[in-house]
């Protein structure tokens, strides 16, 4: 599942992975806009966390709760967790362009 995550995450300009947390974790090169979490505490998710603009988290969870989740930690401030086995390449890539563009525009 990383390999998805990763070709998505380092398609873009100045994308960077390092580790954060122990997970591979993808910055833009500063901010992060994307972590892997590969069983996490033993929380059972293979997934990937992304930040969210206001409300996107919550419409998300509504929708589709066996795909979307609160993670751990960030979860309180908009972060999405995403169920890799759940999910399509296209899908994710598209939540993962969201989340690079929201993190890049945010001020440095």
């Amino acid at each position: 599942m990383i390999d998805r995550v990763r070709k998505l995450c380092l398609a873009y300009p100045g994308a960077i992975e390092k580790l954060s947390h122990g997970e591979p974790t993808f910055f833009t090169p500063k901010r992060v806009f994307a972590m892997f979490s590969n069983n996490h505490h033993g929380d059972g998710h293979v997934a990937v966390w992304l930040p969210a603009a206001p409300g996107v988290q919550q419409a998300l969870i509504a929708e589709r709760p066996e795909v979307f989740y609160s993670p751990p930690y960030v979860g309180k401030s908009g972060w999405v967790g995403v169920e890799l086995a759940h999910i399509g390449d296209d899908e994710l890539g598209a939540l993962i362009h969201e989340s690079w563009q929201f993190i890049s525009k945010k001020k440095r």
